[in-house]
């Protein structure tokens, strides 16, 4: 399959490794340092538990340098990728999947899910519909990102935890394109999850995303320090309660306990968590796509969240002060 990676970070650079590894043919879109890195030197992806790797791939600044893909890989912070949609409509194809691996709610949240709430908009995240407009919701495939890296110099990616990704149909059905895609991260030795309710999985991650990542920009933390800390961790509890609520009103009940979701986080180690690491390096903060976004939802359901409503002005206020 022709295959873009949209975005050359963490998470694609190690799904650029891992779909080469996979025999694919694999397309990079990057710029400024990175790009130039990897036009030179390749992309180097240094995996858990293997011999670091250098892979040549064709590497461009502009979508439209490439012919029409199969496969589309966004792996762009949230609040990027409504400026990529227009740039990357020259290589969709009436077949091509588009898969946004992303943190937090995606803009497409009510695309493809039927019943009453069909076609509704997440103001935050799309408030003119400009994105939905921009890329058709038949091409979209969700997804949940599992696994981690870290940039450690333009063009060099340190694989850090876990390998697991889960892909969805928007409407739940499990289509031939999704299994062939995720035959390929199999055998690049990535460990896909295919699933028929990609919604669920958004919210099982969104709900510790929510509750650790502000919490921990706002006090320079990293996630053992969070999870050593009894005064911190009730604060935790509470922002999980809030937001399985919203989640439960939306018709996704998380099926874990909220001591369940803090045993999943305590897995991650010593790790600095996204907006940890987006503050210290003076770059955007994901807050809508993360948190702001889920304080939507409760105001338009009508369901009270002061914990969550705190802190999501706590962390725009930081935000601004940068």
């Amino acid at each position: 399959m022709k295959i873009a990676i949209v975005g050359a970070g963490a998470i694609g650079g190690l799904l650029a490794g891992c779909l080469a590894d996979a025999g694919e043919d694999v397309s990079l879109v990057a710029r400024g340092g990175h790009l130039a890195a990897l036009q030179a030197d390749g992309l180097t992806v240094r995996w858990l538990g293997q011999p670091e790797r250098n892979y040549r791939l064709r590497v461009v600044d502009d979508p439209r340098q490439l012919s029409p893909q199969d496969v589309i890989f966004i792996t762009l912070k949230a609040y990027a990728i409504g400026d990529m949609l227009p740039r990357i409509a020259p290589i969709v194809g009436d077949q091509t999947a588009v898969i946004p691996a992303i943190n937090g709610l995606p803009w497409w949240y009510f695309s493809r899910i039927g019943g009453a709430r069909e076609g509704q908009r997440v103001d935050c995240l799309d408030p003119d519909g400009g994105m939905a407009r921009a890329l058709d919701a038949k091409h979209i495939i969700g997804c949940v990102i599992h696994g981690a890296g870290e940039v450690i110099a333009p063009g060099i990616v340190q694989h850090t935890s876990s390998r697991l990704f889960i892909l969805g149909e928007l409407d739940g059905r499990m289509t031939p394109r999704l299994e062939v895609i995720g035959a390929a991260l199999s055998k690049g030795r990535l460990e896909p999850k295919l699933t028929p309710t990609i919604r669920n999985e958004i919210w099982m991650k969104l709900i510790g995303n929510l509750s650790y990542n502000p919490l921990a920009a706002l006090t320079l933390s990293r996630m053992n320090e969070i999870n050593q800390d009894g005064g911190l961790l009730d604060t935790i509890r509470v922002l999980m309660r809030e937001s399985m609520a919203v989640s439960k009103a939306y018709g996704e009940p998380v099926r874990l306990s909220i001591e369940g979701r803090i045993a999943i986080a305590r897995t991650i180690g010593n790790s600095k968590i996204s907006m940890h690491q987006d503050l210290e390096r003076g770059r955007p903060m994901e807050i809508d796509a993360i948190i702001g976004s889920v304080a939507e939802l409760a105001r338009k359901a009508g369901i009270a969240t002061p914990m969550i409503d705190a802190f999501h002005a706590l962390i725009k206020a930081r935000a601004r002060q940068r």
